[in-house]
């Protein structure tokens, strides 16, 4: 799974589209998968879409919470980032 870092990224450039587009919600090509290799498995990057309508295969961001969803194992799951372990 994507680092705290790596997902701040996604979560600033939905809000960057968000405020461009000033839309409710909207599906977004995912212009990420270069620059975020963890998201290449999702073609479309859907902003504030109910999860019950969104595309199985897309990355779901929620605005409200800040919150990036995947559907897996038949289940729509909050993805949430690597624990980082320091040892000193």
């Amino acid at each position: 799974m994507p680092t705290r870092e790596e997902m701040e990224k996604v979560m600033e450039w939905c809000e960057q589209q968000k405020q461009k587009r000033r839309l409710v919600s909207f599906v977004e090509r995912n212009e990420l998968r270069e620059s975020q290799p963890w998201t290449y498995r999702f073609p479309l990057i859907e902003v504030d879409r109910p999860l019950e309508s969104a595309n199985r295969s897309s990355l779901v961001y929620d605005s409200t919470t800040r919150t990036l969803y995947q559907h897996y194992m038949g289940e729509w799951r909050k993805i949430e980032p690597d624990l980082e372990i320091r040892i000193k």
